[in-house]
């Protein structure tokens, strides 16, 4: 019994057995070889990157002091970022809800309505919201149609994916309850389902209005509206004092975004 008990108490308590750390140092290592791999496979030019700190001081003297020329349209731009934002992101409710009840388990109508609700979530946070202005400034012309059209798209999985997630973690039992009384679908859903996910939609559409406001301001870059066509233009002549200010507005507008959306969230939360 004592040189058991001694045995035990000689025991070095180790978190993982050999097993599981032979797993861990497998994985460990594969991921370094992947990380190398990526690295090499990368054609970076490193001359370049050894000169950055110089090219990022040299750019920084030609940007300061920040011109206030053009400063009415700067603020008529950023007016004009927030409307796309805005419209889009309402815009997307109309959208999205819908496919959300069709791609939650508990509330679609059949497996092939599931399916395509599913389809058109995916495929919507599949492309990127640079790429869908892109296909809808070829479609529709530089503007902020396809501005709105490009966050509406990129929107409705986002909104449609959370809000789905959002129906199927419902309380089952005033569905069940409404059910056993033979009500309808559509009473079920307006008044079982819907008290229930309301904080939620209305936190993920202020969620998305946020991000909506952030994406906006480079959309202009590719023709699309807003703020980034007086950036890009500016970029394009070299006008450096200008890109200063323009970038400082963008970070002002973020910054009022995510104080009013902060606001918001703790009066709906």
């Amino acid at each position: 019994m004592v040189d058991h008990a001694q045995q035990l108490a000689d025991r070095v308590w180790q978190r993982y057995d050999r097993k599981q750390r032979l797993i861990r140092y497998a994985v460990l290592l594969a991921t370094l070889m992947l990380v190398v791999w990526a690295v090499r496979d990368i054609d970076i030019f490193w001359p370049w990157v050894w000169d950055a700190p110089n090219q990022i001081s040299g750019l920084g003297g030609r940007m300061w002091p920040p011109s206030a020329a053009g400063l009415n349209g700067i603020i008529a731009a950023l007016i004009e970022t927030v409307h796309i934002a805005t419209l889009a992101t309402f815009l997307t409710i109309f959208l999205a809800l819908p496919v959300a009840f069709i791609a939650a388990q508990n509330t679609t109508p059949n497996r092939a309505c599931l399916w395509l609700g599913r389809f058109i979530l995916v495929s919507s946070r599949s492309v990127n919201t640079i790429i869908w202005a892109l296909l809808f400034v070829a479609i529709f012309g530089p503007g902020v149609l396809a501005g709105i059209l490009a966050i509406v798209f990129r929107s409705i999985g986002f909104i449609g994916k959370l809000m789905g997630e959002a129906i199927e973690e419902i309380d089952r039992k005033p569905v069940e309850a409404m059910e056993a009384t033979g009500a309808s679908k559509a009473k079920v859903i307006a008044y079982a389902i819907v008290p229930q996910v309301m904080p939620a939609f209305f936190a993920i559409v202020i969620l998305r209005w946020d991000i909506n406001i952030r994406e906006s301001t480079v959309l202009g870059l590719v023709g699309a509206g807003g703020i980034g066509v007086i950036l890009q233009g500016a970029i394009d002549t070299f006008a450096w004092p200008t890109v200063a200010t323009i970038l400082i507005a963008i970070i002002v507008l973020v910054l009022i975004g995510e104080a009013i959306t902060s606001v918001l969230r703790s009066k709906v939360l």
